[in-house]
């Protein structure tokens, strides 16, 4: 029997409230329901120094990009809901792409990336949803060697999209964003079976 999809979902963003973490448990909890194992993590919990290779060869990789490499490798899904900041990706997400993205000693290239299916979203209080970030997040991904779902939901008007719950008050955004969770855990079955 196939083992159970292993998904690491998280927001790009480290504000407490943020409208990518609401948006990135729905699909989380899709992913679960569609018989994933999901680790859903905070950035905010493993903080990073910018992206310093003096600093690296220096001191070695700070214990928290040991820590999240770990993580994105023992996974072989990425639930990722990204900001949009300024039209493109935001620091966050990158310097935890970049830091991690980094060869150490004795293993394969892009160890935590390659070959690894993600699912993306975003939520932006503006009237594209986010999906100018996206671009570049998808863009950054498939370089690095990750297979990038073709499905992504961008949720606009974000500030006012959520309910009390956290749950969408759309039902039709709601039920897509469920479907990307759903649709990755089936992608990432499908591929190990």
């Amino acid at each position: 029997m196939a083992q159970k999809p292993q998904i690491l979902a998280f927001a790009g963003s480290a504000r407490k409230d943020s409208l990518n973490k609401k948006l990135v448990r729905i699909a989380a909890e899709a992913a679960r329901q569609a018989g994933a194992n999901v680790s859903l993590i905070d950035l905010k919990d493993f903080p990073l120094p910018l992206f310093d290779e003096d600093l690296e060869v220096a001191e070695g990789p700070p214990e928290n990009v040991i820590k999240l490499k770990k993580l994105m490798v023992e996974h072989n899904g990425l639930l990722i809901s990204s900001p949009e900041y300024n039209s493109s990706i935001s620091g966050v997400l990158k310097n935890a792409i970049d830091w991690v993205s980094r060869p150490a000693e004795g293993e394969p290239p892009l160890v935590a990336f390659a070959g690894k299916v993600a699912a993306l979203l975003s939520a932006s209080p503006g009237s594209l949803g986010g999906l100018r970030g996206l671009v570049h997040v998808r863009a950054i991904l498939g370089n690095i060697r990750v297979i990038v779902l073709p499905d992504q939901v961008a949720i606009p008007a974000a500030f006012q999209a959520f309910d009390g719950d956290d749950a969408l008050k759309d039902k039709g955004h709601q039920a897509k964003v469920e479907e990307l969770g759903k649709t990755l855990a089936d992608t990432l079955a499908k591929l190990r079976a």
